[in-house]
């Protein structure tokens, strides 16, 4: 009988770029959704190349601030048609897209006000687990200055966060490690 070598332990990806993606996925809210937007990027390496079979998650707040869950201490709601998560697979050139809106200022338990954000998990080749992250708005500079997880950054830092305006929504890219690499955060 041939004894076959021990599998080595396995990371995050790429099974979960095939496995975890749905059609209507990247549509966090339906198409034609009043003051909805893209939001679009690329996933890198350590080396700048395009990570090709990564997935982003997000998960947001809705316009007002609340999320549809009965754990939010302001109190859930919901908006039709707003799902408040998308999750996207990254294409042959790396990039993902997500459908949605603009989520408003959230409120913790202790009524501190944290700037419109959306939370981004990356599940990707290489990674043991998730990384997590945030993304802000660059024209929501007043509510960033005050935001309690990404005013105390240093400036460099900070600045990895920041989704700029473009023609028909935001862009932020994901670099996951090297020069320039996304803050990341411990969950």
């Amino acid at each position: 009988m041939t004894r076959l070598p021990m599998t080595p332990s396995q990371t995050v990806g790429p099974y979960l770029h095939l496995a975890l993606a749905w059609e209507d996925g990247p549509y966090a809210v339906p198409l034609r959704t009043a003051g909805a937007f893209w939001i679009r990027g690329h996933v890198y390496d350590g080396e700048g190349d395009p990570v090709t079979d990564a997935l982003v998650e997000t998960w947001q707040a809705q316009p007002d601030g609340h999320f549809d869950h009965p754990d939010d201490p302001q109190g859930s709601g919901s908006s039709a048609g707003f799902r408040g998560f998308g999750r996207c697979p990254t294409n042959d050139h790396g990039e993902w897209a997500i459908l949605t809106m603009k989520p408003g200022v959230v409120k913790d338990g202790s009524e501190v006000a944290q700037a419109p954000h959306l939370d981004v998990s990356v599940f990707a080749r290489g990674l043991l687990d998730r990384v997590v992250t945030r993304i802000y708005f660059a024209d929501e500079r007043d509510a960033n200055e005050s935001d309690r997880v990404l005013s105390p950054l240093p400036e460099q830092r900070r600045t990895t966060l920041i989704a700029e305006p473009t023609d028909d929504g935001y862009g932020f890219d994901i670099r996951l490690q090297g020069e320039h690499e996304t803050v990341f955060f411990s969950v």
